[in-house]
């Protein structure tokens, strides 16, 4: 039992007794003075108790006066026939709620008691709700169907047709699973030829819808597809319900080629299976709803060949019946002379044509026997012969004359060669001679330019000196 202050110091607090001791009408009751709390106090003195005692709690109750604020909090009243509390589900949590409550439903919340001191009021911060008499999932199953039906998601005019024989067909399922041996061991025995492309997803768990709804749009990014399945084994509704989101039907619904759902066994029904345009029971089932049997189809081939052969026949012999019924009147006799009359003269026109395009050709023959004649007399080899006999002559003595200027030019180069050595200033060096400067680079002319003990530089012929001045004449 919990301790609670009153007007007369801590007492033991019993909800189920009334407490006395207050009379407004009396005078002060005797006793040491009291010791009067604070709003503020009062407050917080309650609040550390409910939130504490009914931190997590379930209640079970009629949601009342619901509002979906579009800050995304769902605020409402949870009564029943005597009582009520306000109750509020925060953005956060919203996210978690598989459906959403209406007034008037029946649900049982799950959450703690809050206190909001500036109002003296408290509420129930509920953290998981569910309606009573039923599983969240299925609520939210039913609300979800009830929906998109309303949308015409699942209209039959919608619908798309499977095409006769799909040369590539798109599976969205579990890699690991069974759906997906089932499926392919299925096809191969009835269509070898058929291309299957596996989107590998999950099939199960928080992560599957959005896999799923991946694995559709990728596939569909094939212009080569022609139709695409979601499968996967059976399960629980718990298990199944990736194929239950909203986002997994609105992919199926956008796919721009056909769909076929193979979700569970016979008796599992999913959202996806309302918006796809085929429904299979299992996933061996879909592989015979996509493709017939190689020798059915080939068998049916055939029967249409004959049928169509047997029919072309008839429709021929028909014609020729009523061909010759109509040509053998009398009017078709005259028509009949006129043709061979006029067949004869184009016989007669053929055979002048012929001899007068013969008479042509002869001609033309003749005309180019001339020509060859003359081309043999012109010899245009021997032509070409002596004007490269022309040309190789004049490049002899181009050569000669290029050579002769080489010879010439070389000769001068020699003799200026020479000429620029005897002028050059090392040829006077080697005679013994030398250059001076002083310490400041100036190349030295007169003694004068000098002191006693300046530096000199000197250039011979094979190098250079450092000198100093000693002494001047």
């Amino acid at each position: 039992m919990s301790r609670c202050p009153g007007a007369g110091g801590d007492a033991d607090y019993n909800p189920g007794v009334q407490q006395r001791g207050l009379d407004f009408g009396a005078g002060p009751a005797p006793g040491p003075a009291r010791t009067a709390l604070s709003v503020s106090q009062l407050t917080d003195r309650i609040q550390g108790v409910l939130e504490t005692d009914f931190f997590d709690v379930w209640v079970e109750g009629e949601v009342s006066n619901l509002t979906l604020h579009r800050s995304g909090h769902w605020y409402f009243s949870l009564k029943d026939d005597r009582a009520q509390v306000r109750a509020v589900v925060w953005k956060t949590q919203t996210r978690l709620v598989r459906f959403k409550p209406q007034d008037g439903m029946k649900v049982v919340v799950r959450g703690g008691l809050t206190v909001y001191a500036a109002r003296g009021d408290y509420q129930l911060k509920v953290e998981v709700i569910e309606p009573r008499g039923k599983g969240a999932l299925q609520q939210a199953y039913e609300d979800l169907k009830a929906r998109l039906q309303q949308e015409g998601l699942f209209e039959a005019a919608r619908k798309r047709p499977l095409p006769a024989l799909p040369r590539c067909i798109g599976l969205v399922t579990s890699p690991s699973g069974a759906a997906v041996v089932d499926f392919l061991r299925v096809l191969g025995g009835r269509f070898a030829n058929a291309e299957v492309l596996v989107y590998p997803a999950r099939v199960q768990g928080p992560e599957a819808a959005g896999e799923i709804v991946k694995g559709i749009r990728a596939l569909n990014r094939f212009r080569r597809l022609d139709v695409l399945v979601v499968a996967r084994g059976g399960g629980s509704l718990e298990d199944l319900w990736p194929f239950n989101e909203e986002a997994v039907a609105r992919a199926l619904a956008t796919s721009r080629v056909p769909t076929l759902s193979a979700v569970g066994h016979e008796t599992d029904f999913t959202i996806a299976d309302f918006v796809a345009d085929v429904r299979a029971a299992t996933p061996s089932a879909a592989a015979e709803i996509v493709v017939r049997a190689k020798e059915d189809l080939a068998a049916g081939i055939e029967g249409l060949a004959r049928r169509a052969e047997g029919a072309l026949r008839l429709r021929v012999a028909r014609v020729r019946g009523r061909v010759e019924a109509v040509t053998a009147h009398r009017v078709f006799e005259a028509e009949r002379g006129r043709l061979r009359a006029h067949g004869q003269q184009v016989r007669e026109l053929s055979r002048r044509a012929e001899a007068a395009l013969r008479l042509r050709l002869e001609r033309a023959r003749e005309r180019a026997r001339r020509g060859g004649e003359r081309v043999e007399a012109f010899r245009w080899d021997r032509q070409v012969a002596a004007r490269r006999q022309r040309a190789a002559a004049l490049s002899a003595r181009l050569l000669e004359l290029l050579q002769g200027r080489v010879r010439h030019g070389r000769a001068d180069a020699r003799a200026l060669a020479g000429r620029l050595e005897g002028l050059s200033p090392l040829r006077v060096l080697a005679r013994g001679y030398a250059l001076v400067w002083d310490e400041a680079g100036r190349l030295l002319r007169d003694p004068r330019e000098v002191s006693v003990g300046d530096g000199l530089r000197l250039r011979l012929a094979e190098g250079e000196l450092a000198a100093t001045v000693r002494g001047k004449p």
